[in-house]
């Protein structure tokens, strides 16, 4: 595990999790590891939700890297949460396609639907609700992601309803 030093305190990371970076770090020549950066980003939001200050310390210190050139990364892209989110993040697209394909409407029916505002998680933990800018789909707009990784399109109120009701359903919350 990656331990603090003097100076440097840094979430202990797992062998499994120091396993995995080396894989990413190897698919790059020697001098330049740090183009795992977001690779390892992922690595720590997959196994902890999140990317803390203190991993994004452990990851600088494993790419050596000044800690603040991996948290321009982690804010840069909306991709990596920067505390912990519901189990379901839901990213509706609010770019200026989407908005002229009611986008908005959409993020308006769910901030109803769920009973908090954009940016906001929903007191039983389930639902965090963003928007995010382009998805690259504006064909299908209204569009959104659910935890970075299902696109969904066409989100019409019942489409969003149905998706809400399904996603309670399954964890028995409905």
């Amino acid at each position: 595990m990656i331990t603090s030093t003097p100076n440097t305190p840094v979430a202990a990371l797992s062998a499994a999790t120091l396993a995995r970076f080396d894989r990413e770090v190897a698919k790059y020549p020697a001098d330049q590891k740090q183009s795992a950066v977001m690779a390892c980003l992922a690595i720590v939001q997959q196994e902890q939700g999140h990317v803390s200050p203190e991993a994004e310390a452990a990851i600088g210190q494993h790419l050596d890297m000044a800690p603040i050139a991996v948290h321009e990364v982690t804010t840069f892209y909306n991709m990596y949460n920067q505390q912990a989110l519901g189990k379901y993040k839901l990213n509706v697209c609010t770019n200026l396609p989407c908005q002229l394909r009611d986008g908005g409407k959409a993020l308006a029916h769910l901030e109803h639907k769920l009973g908090v505002a954009m940016g906001q998680t929903t007191a039983d933990g389930l639902f965090t609700l963003q928007q995010s800018e382009c998805l690259g789909a504006c064909a299908d707009s209204p569009v959104m992601l659910v935890n970075d990784r299902h696109m969904c399109s066409f989100m019409s109120h019942d489409k969003l309803d149905a998706l809400i009701d399904g996603l309670k359903a399954a964890e028995g919350k409905a």
